[in-house]
């Protein structure tokens, strides 16, 4: 007979009852409610299939696909800034959205999965190098448009390998972001 700590046990029961909540809540089709910081924003979580969560965002026009494993996430809202490539000064402005996983704090901090959200000028102006974004050496690259936005990935996003970065990476390449 196997034999497992008392710490081990009692956090798998935890788990367990967590995910038979989350599945209820998920085939009754409740939203859950997902903070944000940009009041034009609309942001839900709608339950799409039994294993991924849906954020809208309808201020930009997109909608991402998220594991089930990410409910409860928080969208925090920032700026990016483009710097001259012949001056170094800030010349272009936009919105850096960021998807927090739940289990982040900042005792135990995980990759956040950052949106890059630049206007169709800006975007060129960005490809055609009259500016660049962060330091690295490559230009950030491109996951959808719309008639509006190009959302970017930055480049380097994952630099120090933080916990979850895997998993990033791996929704990242299911091409979660679809614009509308």
């Amino acid at each position: 007979m196997l034999h497992f700590p008392r710490r081990t046990l009692a956090r798998t029961s935890l788990f367990l009852i967590a995910l038979t909540l989350l599945a209820g809540c998920a085939t009754q089709g409740s939203p859950v409610p997902t903070p944000s910081s940009t009041p034009s924003e609309t942001p839900s979580t709608t339950p799409t299939l039994a294993n991924s969560i849906v954020y809208s965002n309808t201020a930009y026009g997109f909608k991402f696909t998220l594991p089930i494993s990410w409910t409860g996430y928080s969208i925090l809202t920032s700026k990016w800034e483009g710097n001259s490539v012949s001056t170094g000064k800030i010349v272009e402005k936009g919105p850096f959205l960021s998807i927090r996983h739940p289990l982040w704090t900042s005792a135990a901090k995980r990759q956040d999965i950052p949106i890059l959200v630049f206007t169709n000028d800006q975007w060129v102006s960005l490809t055609s190098e009259k500016f660049h974004v962060g330091a690295a050496p490559i230009p950030p690259s491109e996951l959808a448009r719309n008639s509006k936005y190009v959302f970017a990935l930055p480049a380097r996003y994952n630099y120090a390998f933080p916990t979850g970065f895997e998993e990033v990476e791996t929704i990242l390449k299911g091409d979660p972001l679809h614009a509308y």
